[in-house]
């Protein structure tokens, strides 16, 4: 080889190595970078100079024209990277969960300073107190008092489990839109990947970098399938649906319902609306009916969790109340009572519906029956106008906003108010015929209905409990399900914990072994440095002597 020849392969040493160097510096800078992944050089031996081949050797006299640069090796593990999505996707709907959970508790447990099963005591201690002494005025006036605040004190739980429905809704919202940025910003990064990388030469591994960490935020928020196309780009699915495609994605809509404000994501490419403008199942990109488990890995994503956390709509007593069951229903049963598949199907999992449903409950079955031992006993005087207000109707404590009767069913929290009249005049009620008789037996059955198991917390549930256990049995399964959901979610983050430790073993930059390649490629380009040099040296020295 000619000295020229040499001179460039110490050349192509220097080249490489401060390569390699910037590579390294690039590593060290970025070690605390979230969604950084180190990069590694892979240097190789350019070809070599054949000079000649003897006939009888085996090996070609040949010389060496240096190192090349072959690429910068992005380092990561796809089963890792996979493994790591699920289970963070898993641990954000388990997450979403807990926390309505413990929002719940909290409502319940204290609104202002004052603890709603105090309003359910002080209700019971002022029947007790009546059945004493029914023609009490004092005991009546209590009576009645402890009957508005017990309306009044349930209707602001309620209010404040709507406004954390209301919450979650706006939630749905802000995941949707955060998720189309996403898809968005994704096809830019296939785009800008593709043109560096197209000529064959560059790696875009920064903004892969950048592309990676967008996936890893789209996997918390949604179930998603990820492949890599021939030229880089990647492509997701979406809950089965293509969502992210090589030069587009499929931008989710949110349908709104005119009643209750609620958003339901939809696709915009497979949306159909019937004569009544009604979004067809098919669009949706959750279906609500869906059984939630990890056995059929349909317990992953925050947006499904906010969904099914909210529910469709407010829950009602009828979605829990045996008597509300249509019994030309094909999924009625006989044996319970009551059509149980919406139950199953929907309510039960959901956090809000279920709660609501089951609160507003033990109110609709508090007033509806103390308004039927009134009614019961304006009935039982037919012919007098004891306990009758000036249309002789039957007095009752509690009305319906409607101006309906109670016996209309349509008792529900949001729709019951205090009777103005008996509010005014508590001693309205009566309590003492018109022969001058107290009315005992009536002031009995108020006390017997508080004692009476006559609810069941909701279809599961097999044992029934009365009104003065009832708050406390839901308050109960509350803080159970919410611990169960807690522990999940504390293992499951415990196991993204130990994916993300592995992953970040391969990923991760380590400040020790970039140290050590620093010094390695430090070192390489000195000896190039030297050799090149060496090289100069020895052309000046023949150029000199050549001379003379």
């Amino acid at each position: 080889m000619s000295l020229f020849g040499s001179l460039y392969v110490g050349a192509s040493g220097l080249q490489t190595s401060q390569n390699a160097l910037n590579t390294t510096a690039h590593n060290m800078s970025n070690v605390d970078t979230q969604g950084f992944t180190r990069q590694q050089v892979q240097q190789g031996t350019r070809p070599y100079n054949i000079l000649s081949k003897s006939a009888s050797a085996n090996a070609y006299q040949q010389t060496g024209l240096g190192v090349s640069y072959v690429q910068v090796k992005h380092i990561r593990d796809f089963f890792l990277d996979r493994n790591y999505r699920q289970e963070a996707g898993r641990s954000a709907f388990y997450g979403v969960s807990a926390s309505a959970f413990e929002e719940v508790e909290n409502l319940f447990q204290e609104l202002e300073g004052k603890s709603f099963a105090k309003s359910i005591e002080n209700l019971w201690t002022s029947v007790q107190e009546l059945s004493k002494d029914p023609g009490n005025a004092v005991n009546q006036g209590v009576f009645v008092q402890r009957c508005n605040e017990f309306l009044n004190r349930a209707q602001a739980i309620y209010g404040g489990l709507c406004d954390y429905q209301d919450n979650l809704n706006y939630q749905v919202k802000q995941q949707v839109d955060t998720i189309n940025a996403y898809g968005k910003r994704i096809v830019e990064l296939n785009q800008q990947i593709m043109k560096i990388e197209g000529g064959g030469v560059e790696h875009a591994n920064d903004l892969r970098d950048e592309r990676d960490l967008l996936v890893d935020e789209l996997s918390s928020m949604a179930q998603i399938e990820l492949r890599e196309d021939a030229n880089g780009n990647y492509l997701i699915y979406m809950e089965g649906v293509d969502f992210v495609k090589a030069q587009s994605y499929n931008k989710i809509e949110l349908d709104v319902d005119v009643e209750t404000g609620f958003y339901t994501p939809y696709w915009t490419q497979l949306a159909k609306r019937d004569a009544d403008g009604k979004l067809n199942n098919g669009a949706k990109l959750y279906k609500m009916n869906q059984i939630i488990s990890t056995d059929r890995n349909t317990d992953v994503g925050a947006l499904k969790s906010l969904l099914y956390a909210r529910g469709t709509r407010r829950g009602t007593y009828k979605d829990v109340d045996p008597s509300t069951g249509d019994p030309a229903s094909p999924n009625y049963d006989p044996d319970d009572g009551y059509d149980a598949t919406e139950y199953k199907n929907l309510t039960s999992q959901s956090v809000m519906m279920h709660i609501q449903a089951e609160f507003d409950q033990l109110i609709h079955g508090v007033t509806t029956a103390i308004n039927k031992v009134f009614a019961d006993a304006a009935a039982s005087e037919p012919n007098t106008d004891y306990m009758k207000d000036k249309n002789g109707d039957a007095y009752t404590i509690f009305n319906l906003r409607t101006g309906k009767p109670y016996a209309d069913k349509d008792f529900s929290i949001e729709n019951i108010i205090i009777n103005g009249e008996i509010k005014q005049a508590p001693t309205l009620l009566g309590f003492k015929k018109e022969d001058g008789k107290i009315d005992q037996e009536t002031a009995d059955k108020l006390k017997e209905i508080f004692m009476e198991e006559s609810l069941y917390l909701n279809p599961r549930v097999k044992t029934k409990t009365s009104f003065v256990y009832y708050y406390s049995d839901l308050v109960s399964q509350v803080a159970n399900t919410g611990s169960v959901m807690r522990n999940i979610c504390d293992n499951q983050e415990m196991t993204v914990d130990n994916i993300a430790a592995a992953r970040e073993q391969i990923i991760g930059v380590s400040s020790d072994e970039e140290m050590s390649n620093m010094v390695m490629f430090q070192n390489a380009y000195n000896a190039s440095s030297r050799y090149i040099n060496v090289i100069s040296e020895l052309m000046e020295h023949v150029i000199n002597t050549l001379g003379r």
